[in-house]
C-alpha cells in the first residue's frame, strides 16, 4: 500500500529507544527524511545507524526538551536541513515507577509535567509556524491507555496523559482549516524499555520473578488487555505512520487507541 510518505520530513521526539525509535524506523521504512531526538547522546547516535542502514536520511540531535533554547536549536537545525517539517511525532515522555500519591513530592509533579506536556508544548509551538506555511502538517501525540482510564498509581503519570489528549483535541479544532490534522496515540502494556525497567523494579519490591510481574500486572492492572500479551513497539509504530499518511486523511481530534483492548469503556 502506497501511504504517500516518500520524501516526507518527520520529526520524532525521544527517538533513540523504545516506541520513539520504533516509529522512526517505520518513517525510514516509508522513504522519509528523519530527525530523532533524545538526551542521551550515545543511543541517539546508535539509533540513527539503523536507520541509515535502512537506507533513511536521519537528523540526530541531542536535545532536552525542557530546555527552550535546545527546542530552539533542534527545530531550526531540522529545518536548515530539510527546509519544513511535515509530521511531528512527540513521543518523549518520562515514568518514574508505580507511586503513589503520598509518596509523590510537588517537584516529582513538577518534573513530569515539564517533561511529557510542556516538553511537547515547546517542540509543537516551534513547528507549527513551518506547518503553518506550508500548508500542511501531521501532528501524533503519543499519550497511553493511563490518560483514560488511569490505575491507582503513578497518579502524575496519569495527569500528563490526560493532558496530551486534552491537549491534541484542541489542537485539532485550532488548525484543521490549515492543513494541519492532529491525533493522539495510545498504547497499553507496551513492552518498551521503560516498561521493562518498572516491572523489573515491582519485581524487586515484590521478591518476585520478572515474569511473574508481567503476568500480576496483566492480572491486576491490565485485566481487559484481551490478547493476553504485551504489545509491540512495532504495532504502536504502524498505527503513528498510518495517521500521518494519505490514507487518514479525513481523521482529525481522535485518540487511537493501540490497547490489545484494554480500555473496558465504548
Amino acid at each position: 500500500m502506497d501511504l504517500g510518505l516518500q520524501n516526507k520530513t518527520v520529526l520524532v521526539t525521544g527517538g533513540s529507544k523504545g516506541i520513539g525509535k520504533a516509529i522512526a524506523l517505520a518513517f525510514a521504512e516509508e522513504g522519509c527524511n528523519i530527525i530523532i531526538c533524545a538526551r542521551g547522546e550515545q543511543e541517539l547516535q546508535e539509533s540513527a545507524v539503523e536507520i541509515e542502514q535502512l537506507g533513511g536520511e536521519v537528523l540526530a540531535i541531542r536535545a532536552d526538551l525542557t530546555v527552550q533554547s535546545d527546542v530552539e536549536h533542534l527545530v531550526s537545525s531540522a529545518i536548515d536541513r530539510y527546509k519544513t517539517i511535515d509530521v511531528l511525532v512527540n513521543n518523549a515522555g518520562i515514568a518514574s515507577g508505580f507511586d503513589d500519591f503520598e509518596t509523590l513530592d510537588i517537584d516529582a509533579w513538577k518534573n513530569i509535567f515539564d517533561v511529557n506536556v510542556f516538553g511537547t508544548v515547546r517542540v509543537t509551538k516551534a513547528v507549527i509556524p513551518y506547518m503553518k506555511k506550508a500548508g500542511f502538517g501531521r501532528i501524533i501525540n503519543i499519550s497511553s491507555e493511563s490518560g483514560i482510564q488511569p490505575d491507582a498509581f503513578m497518579p502524575h503519570y496519569n495527569a500528563t496523559k490526560a493532558a496530551l489528549i486534552n491537549f491534541t483535541k484542541s489542537l485539532s479544532k485550532a488548525y484543521a482549516s490549515q492543513g494541519i490534522l492532529v491525533n493522539t496515540v495510545s498504547p497499553a502494556f507496551i513492552m518498551t524499555p521503560m516498561l521493562e525497567e518498572l516491572l523489573k523494579d515491582n519485581a524487586k519490591k515484590l521478591n518476585i520473578s520478572y515474569e511473574e510481574a508481567i503476568q500480576q500486572f496483566l492480572k491486576e492492572n491490565r485485566p481487559h488487555v484481551e490478547v493476553k500479551r504485551p504489545g509491540t513497539v512495532e504495532e504502536v509504530a504502524a498505527s503513528v505512520v498510518y495517521l500521518a499518511s494519505n490514507k487518514a486523511s479525513f481523521i482529525n481530534g481522535v485518540n487511537l487507541r493501540v490497547d490489545g483492548g484494554s480500555v473496558a469503556s465504548i
